[in-house]
């Protein structure tokens, strides 16, 4: 598995983290999906620079040029709800003409506080022969792309795998690369540990309720 950290560098998704990571400004929910959003986009445009490409002559009012193409029919994006919202967002902007799906994929919790993951909603199309970008904001144990991924096996196989995600953890990344070592992961930034919780320390909290309310627990 190729790794690609984007913060391994200075650059404006530097800004965007840390303004998902600031207490003083994380609280403003357009601002955390907004820029959640933008850093989907730049996700989508380093992903694109490694997929097919295809010739064509592209005609113009006073010519013609030729140019090299992505094969956007090839993209599906699938995301993990409902965090993964925003992030998806901003991957179809960079993949405008790509199908998209959505995996409800969510922690269960036991009463020893240990948690499971649960799939009980997929919308999906065909996967046979595409590339597949499947999306979720926060990497922590790498569970949720794990479960996600034997839940989408009936929908076909895919020629190439890449996952993105905004924040990943050292042992998440770890536990991906062991699971899935022929895909990619293309993410925004890693940090060093898990807190008891299984939670990204130091992170950002929980992305789904900072994008979209605190959920009340069933």
């Amino acid at each position: 598995m190729e790794v690609i950290s984007l913060c391994r560098e200075a650059s404006v998704i530097s800004n965007f983290m840390a303004e998902l990571r600031n207490v003083n400004v994380q609280n403003r929910r357009d601002v955390f999906r907004t820029n959640i959003e933008s850093i989907g986009i730049v996700l989508g445009y380093e992903i694109s620079k490694q997929l097919p490409r295809q010739t064509t002559d592209i005609q113009t009012p006073l010519g013609s040029k030729s140019q090299e193409l992505i094969n956007a029919n090839e993209v599906v994006l699938i995301t993990i709800l409902r965090a993964g919202l925003p992030l998806h967002n901003g991957l179809l902007k960079a993949f405008p003409h790509a199908e998209s799906g959505f995996v409800s994929a969510y922690r269960k919790h036991n009463d020893g506080g240990s948690f499971e993951i649960e799939v009980d909603y997929i919308a999906c199309p065909s996967l046979q022969d595409k590339v597949l970008i499947l999306s979720d904001p926060m990497l922590a144990t790498g569970s949720s792309f794990q479960v996600s991924m034997e839940a989408l096996k009936p929908f076909g196989t895919p020629k190439e795998v890449h996952f993105a995600s905004v924040i990943a953890s050292e042992e998440g990344v770890n536990n991906l690369k062991d699971s899935h070592p022929d895909c990619n992961l293309w993410v925004a930034d890693i940090d060093p540990e898990l807190n008891s919780a299984k939670y990204i320390v130091p992170g950002l909290g929980d992305a789904g309720d900072l994008a979209f309310g605190v959920k009340l627990q069933s």
